[in-house]
This record gives C-alpha cells, structure tokens and sequence, in this order.
C-alpha cells in the first residue's frame, strides 16, 4: 500500500505560501519603485521647464504601460514557481512555451506590430492620456493608451479603438499649447483697421479678466485682412492658450467681439443674393415702391389709389 506523502505535502505548501508572500511584497515594492519613479521624472521634467500638467499626462501614461508589463513578468515568474512547488516540470513548458510563442509570432504579426507601434507612443511622447487627438481622421480626447489599443472619445461619447499598429496619421492638439483660429467676417463698408482694433481691445480685456488670464498665454494675433467672401471681408487671427481651454477662451472672446461689434455699430454681415430676370424683364426699383413712387421710362409717376 502507498503511503501518503505527507511531509512533502507540507513542505509544498509552505513553499507556496512563501512564494505567494514574496510576490505580494513584490507586488508592493514594484508599486512604490514605479511610484517614486514617476515622482523623480516629475521634478526632472519641472527643472526643464516642461508644465507639470503635460509632464503628469506623459509620466502617467509611461508609469501605467511600465506597471503592466512588470506585473505580467512577475506574475509568470510565480506561476513557474508554484508549478515547480507542486512536481510540474517547468522544462518542457518553457520549451513547450519557446515553441509556441514563435508559432503565434508568425501568425501574430499584428498583434507584436501594435505593442511596438504603442511602445514607440509612449517613449516618443506623442500623444498622452488626456490629451485631445485626431487619429485617422477621428478627433476625440485620449482615455487610454495600451499596449495593443488606443482609445478614444468623441464629443457623442461615442468610444474608438484603434489598434497601434493601424494608425496612420495622428494630430495631438493638445501638446504643450493650443491656439484658438478665428475667422470673424465684416461687412465691405467697414473699415478693417477700426475693426482689427476692436478685436485687439477685446482681446486684451479677455487677458486680463481673472477668469481667463491664467489661459491665455499671449496677447491675441491679428493676422489681417484673410480674405474677400461673397458678402463679408474676412479678418483671421489665433488666441495661444494652455492645453485643453482652447474652447472656453474662443466662445467667450466670439461672444465679447459680438458684442463689442454691437455697441461699436460694426455690421456682421450675411449673405446677399441678386435676383435678375433677365433683358425682357424692366428692374425693380424697390426704394421708389417703399417711396409710394412707380418708376417707368425714367421718369417716377405717381402711384393712383383709391
């Protein structure tokens, strides 16, 4: 009769529980290595001069990324030995796992080409959680960058995954500064010098409302006159805000040059259509009708009524 081995059974299990408290702690120290790390990249990055809120968005990113893949690696190292503890013979798993994982290789070319691609986002610093992004022709802010996806959403709330690997084109609108574009038409009667003084009043009152100074990081651009539209001159210029107040600071300074336009009496014009009728067709002369006045041949005739 086979007798249970019950010492082994014994030293086997403290084994594991030994591993099992070793990776705990592990665990723990990982956590706090990463956590200083990111506390000493944050004062280097401050030393540089780079603003804490785009070096804690690149910091976080790359701590997050680095957090998971030491996990990973830790948490195989366990397995192995607890399976060790427990009579497994690690060898032809590790062979078994060699083997394997340069079969999947060869069908995972995507999958290895999107964690290189996400690698190269991080360490490259090109775009960041909570940074606002176009990626491939879709615009949204960035909620996670992993290994494999990047994730983003739009102002619907609508969620999209891009793996790493298939992004082609990517536009961070929020790296370091942003800059708000305007584009304000006027009407052809109005003299553009007054008008571009109008908007650098606003501008300058904007810059020093408390609300919105510590957005705004340089007085307002006026670039000039932009172009000539069909009822409107175009005069185009950019306010160079923070990251991610871009917004905010363009619809409060579009509201304040609308209303700066108003108590200055400046026409914000619309568009004009002219109706022709054609050479058989006599013009229309609407301010002799709003007179009482019927013009014909050159000459306004009375209009008879009664």
């Amino acid at each position: 009769m086979e007798v249970f081995d019950w010492n082994g059974m014994i030293k086997s299990a403290w084994s594991i529980c030994l591993v099992l408290a070793v990776a705990w702690v592990g665990f723990f120290l990982l956590d706090k290595i990463i956590l200083r790390a990111k506390d000493t990249m944050l004062k280097k990055s401050e030393q540089e001069g780079e603003p804490l809120s785009e070096a804690g968005k690149r910091i976080d990113t790359l701590m997050r990324l680095v957090r998971q893949g030491a996990r990973l690696a830790l948490l195989a190292v366990v397995l192995l030995m607890v399976l060790g503890e427990l009579g497994v013979q690690i060898a032809p798993i590790l062979a078994g796992a060699g083997v394997l994982g340069l079969a999947v290789g060869f069908g995972a070319q995507a999958l290895v080409r999107d964690i290189i691609s996400g690698f190269f986002f991080i360490m490259e610093n090109q775009v960041r959680v909570g940074d606002v992004a176009v990626v491939n022709g879709t615009g949204g802010l960035v909620q996670e960058i992993n290994f494999r996806t990047l994730v983003l959403r739009d102002l619907t709330g609508t969620v999209h995954i891009f793996p790493n690997g298939t992004i082609n084109t990517l536009s961070n609108m929020t790296n370091e500064w942003s800059a708000y574009v305007f584009e304000i038409g006027v009407a052809y009667k109005e003299s553009t010098d007054r008008v571009v003084e109008v908007i650098r009043e606003v501008g300058a009152d904007l810059q020093q409302d408390s609300a919105f100074a510590a957005f705004i990081l340089e007085p307002v651009e006026i670039f000039g006159v932009d172009s000539f539209g069909d009822s409107a001159v175009v005069i185009k210029g950019r306010i160079k805000t923070k990251p991610m107040q871009k917004w905010v600071t363009g619809r409060e300074f579009l509201r304040r040059v609308k209303m700066a336009f108003d108590a200055q009496g400046i026409e914000i014009p619309f568009p004009h259509r002219t109706l022709y009728f054609g050479e058989a067709s006599r013009p229309i002369d609407l301010r002799l009708l709003a007179e009482g006045l019927e013009p014909g041949d050159g000459v306004a005739k009375s209009v008879r009524t009664g």
